[in-house]
């Protein structure tokens, strides 16, 4: 009869719905921002230098998280595929995550050191040239546009204000990096970074 008077009337199951939902979040997540695995660097982390940054950026501006996850499950048909699997302490200093969930092309966690830099930028600058089943688009563009170097000390200040332990000499020197250096190369240093320092535990 109590089933019945709280299933007959939405403003009572709708706070029992909120109430079940708020305890749910609480279990969920106290534990984790309580802990320290999620807020601790991994041995060995440091943050992207500048030329990795810029390409980080590029990857979020083409889009490629829309087709790549960068998260390898705890599951064995994953890590047996890809490697060790993922762990917090990677990307604490990601902003933003970029751990995705769609799979059009395979996961990019532990890409790194895994193909040569002319592999990937034959791979970017025709899929198909590599892969021939590929459906991904090509960049042809990144071989030919320069990356603007003015900003990228601004960005790296910016990510120091919420957490990332950019030096002071990290920002100066940061327009140099990157100085008449092209798209391309910005985005394969960043690959070529994914997943390498826990690749080398497996």
């Amino acid at each position: 009869m109590k089933h019945k008077v709280i299933e007959t009337n939405i403003g009572i199951m709708i706070v029992f719905v909120i109430v079940a939902i708020s305890f749910g979040t609480l279990v969920e997540l106290v534990p984790l921002i309580m802990g320290k695995q999620v807020s601790e660097p991994v041995a060995g982390l440091k943050p992207l230098p500048a030329l990795e940054l810029e390409g980080r950026d590029i990857y979020i501006r083409e889009g490629c998280v829309g087709c790549h996850s960068q998260m390898v499950r705890p599951l064995r048909a994953e890590t047996e595929r890809y490697g060790h699997y993922s762990v917090a302490g990677e990307s604490v200093y990601n902003h933003p995550f970029l751990w995705g969930s769609k799979r059009t092309g395979p996961d990019l966690a532990r890409v790194g050191q895994r193909y040569s830099d002319d592999w990937h930028r034959a791979h970017l600058y025709n899929p198909r040239d590599v892969v021939p089943e590929s459906n991904m688009p090509a960049y042809p563009w990144l071989f030919d546009d320069e990356i603007n170097g003015e900003t990228t000390g601004r960005k790296m200040a910016a990510l120091r204000k919420v957490g990332v332990p950019y030096t002071d000499e990290d920002i100066a020197g940061a327009a140099e990096a990157v100085d008449g250096r092209k798209e391309i190369d910005a985005l394969v240093a960043y690959l070529q970074q994914l997943g390498t320092l826990l690749q080398t535990r497996r």
